[in-house]
């Protein structure tokens, strides 16, 4: 379809895996033009929200993809309201410039899917998905083989140890998995950060830091995917620092 004629869309970028063989997929289809890349950050930390990864590479990967960023900057644990009011406003310019439609990497939560839809759709967005519904074993394998390497950044103690924080994902990480956690994650077990991918123009260099533990309290509701991953109870993560070089 020629470019002029294709709707306009913005791609919700987390820095890792999911959202990275989304936008590749996105890309690929030519369904859309795509202008721009949203992220939320811990504006106290200058980290990607729930990842953990530095503000810093970040923009070397917006700088590899080429698609300019809008961030949506928030405090520490904000609640459903400051969330969604940062959130609105940023969705807000993205329509100004003839954006009607939003990308994101969800693959079969349900609720969050619906959450995402609902809300949007009051600011007059539709939902994109690309990989909704497809097998996480098979996307994880097509991601190793279109060339992607990723690095895992944070864990979930509900469900992995510290030993898988700062591990490469490979097939030896992907057979060191127990059976109860899905291979990309879903569900909130573990998030990566994406330092080389076809849609790069050159990897980025990176070296591992320390690996450090905080808790949370449970969120009451979903609004990104950092609640896809618990309960009622209080949580924590492991997280490994990657640094640019």
């Amino acid at each position: 379809m020629d470019e002029q004629h294709r709707p306009r869309a913005y791609m919700n970028w987390s820095g890792g895996k999911d959202s990275a063989l989304c936008l590749f997929k996105a890309i690929q289809n030519e369904q859309f033009e795509i202008t721009h890349l949203l992220t939320s950050i811990n504006s106290v930390h200058n980290r990607i929200s729930m990842h953990g990864v530095r503000r810093e590479l970040l923009y070397q990967q917006v700088h590899e993809i080429g698609l300019p960023l809008l961030t949506i900057e928030v405090p520490e644990q904000p609640n459903m309201q400051e969330y969604e009011q940062a959130m609105f406003q940023k969705v807000e310019a993205l329509k100004d410039i003839g954006c009607t439609h939003a990308i994101f990497g969800d693959i079969f939560l349900e609720d969050l899917r619906q959450y995402r839809e609902n809300k949007l759709k009051e600011a007059g967005i539709v939902c994109n998905f690309p990989l909704w519904k497809q097998s996480t074993r098979e996307l994880v394998y097509e991601f190793l083989r279109l060339g992607f390497k990723t690095i895992i950044v944070c864990v979930n103690e509900q469900f992995l140890g510290s030993s898988f924080c700062g591990r490469i994902i490979d097939e030896n990480f992907l057979s060191d998995l127990p059976d109860n956690v899905d291979p990309c994650g879903e569900n909130g077990e573990f998030h990566s950060f994406v330092y080389q991918a076809p849609l790069f123009k050159n990897p980025i260099s990176i070296n591992k830091g320390e690996i450090v533990y905080r808790k949370y309290a449970a969120p009451k509701n979903a609004d990104d995917d950092q609640h896809s991953c618990a309960g009622t109870a209080d949580y924590g993560f492991y997280f490994c620092d990657i640094l640019p070089v």
